[in-house]
């Protein structure tokens, strides 16, 4: 599986995004198929199932559970590198450090579920746009 990665151009960018190795990369890339069938690169979360649902109806308006309108699949691919990058990712990055303060605010599983959406737009963003990930140095203060 590795070695398949490797050789894919696209899987192989993928995986310089933390969290996220060969499996969740060449799934992703065998899932979405072709990145132009996105306008935008935000509508691959709703696209995997990993936006609120929404309820309007005159007066109310509220916004529940992710809708889990996608491939199953690849959102618990998803959810186990968002886990990943929370927890054993030692370097830094704003990716990670956005994903940590989250979960010090409303607690571990809402972080990865709102990381692993982050991740899924982040990473059509890099196919699209032919680009591998930026890894940012801390700012010293």
């Amino acid at each position: 599986m590795k070695e398949n990665a490797e050789k894919h151009p696209v899987a192989r960018r993928l995986m310089t995004i933390p969290g996220v190795g060969p499996i969740v990369s060449l799934s992703f890339v065998a899932l979405v198929d072709d990145p132009a069938r996105f306008r935008r690169a935000v509508d691959v979360g709703a696209f995997l199932g990993l936006t609120p649902r929404r309820y309007q109806s005159g007066e109310m308006d509220w916004s529940g559970r992710i809708s889990r309108c996608g491939d199953r699949a690849m959102r618990s691919m998803l959810f186990e590198a968002a886990t990943a990058l929370i927890s054993r990712t030692r370097r830094f990055s704003a990716l990670k450090s956005w994903a940590v303060r989250l979960a010090g605010r409303r607690g571990f599983a809402k972080a990865a579920v709102a990381t692993s959406r982050k991740l899924a737009v982040l990473m059509l963003t890099l196919w699209k746009n032919e680009t591998e990930f930026k890894w940012k140095e801390r700012a010293v203060a």
